[in-house]
């Protein structure tokens, strides 16, 4: 049996990001080796004919479809329900977080409260009462659900919104 192959099928059966450890108990590879192996496959994954991609967040590695397919293929994902209206608001909420629920109201308009409910229900935002508003935040669903760690998303908007003011 590949090691490789062992690997890839590991990453493809979870549902979650696979933490190094947690792979390596599974497959009972050597960490070094196992490394490698990552690190192998992430490069073969590269290759522009490849749809996946190998993305590692805060919680570990798993597979993500490349950014240049996602368009074309989202509909068929089991989380593809979020509305214009719930992806600003939790745009709004990542960007800015920790951010009181009153400031994207003020910002977003009454809606905002159905959006952060149903944001809430997806495990995607947690709100913390502070005095007669909540505070809100993103969580690690949040990174799984986008295939990348908030650093990385906040660095993305924040380039696009820099090229279109220079544009």
């Amino acid at each position: 049996m590949s090691r490789k192959a062992l690997v890839e099928a590991a990453l493809f059966m979870s549902e979650n990001p696979l933490s190094l450890e947690r792979l390596r108990k599974v497959t009972e590879i050597p960490e070094g080796e196992l490394k490698s192996i990552l690190a192998e496959l992430g490069e073969e994954l590269k290759i522009d004919s490849r749809g996946l991609e190998l993305a590692v967040t805060g919680e570990g590695y798993h597979f993500k479809v490349k950014d240049s397919f996602a368009g074309r293929v989202s509909p068929l994902a089991p989380h593809s329900d979020l509305s214009d209206g719930m992806l600003r608001t939790l745009g709004l909420v990542a960007l800015r977080q920790p951010i009181a629920q009153s400031q994207v109201v003020k910002i977003q308009g009454n809606k905002s409260y159905g959006y952060i409910k149903r944001l809430e229900r997806k495990g995607l935002v947690v709100a913390e009462k502070s005095g007669k508003t909540r505070v809100l935040r993103t969580t690690a669903e949040f990174e799984r659900y986008f295939g990348k760690n908030l650093t990385e998303i906040q660095g993305m908007v924040e380039g696009k919104v820099e090229a279109r003011l220079e544009g």
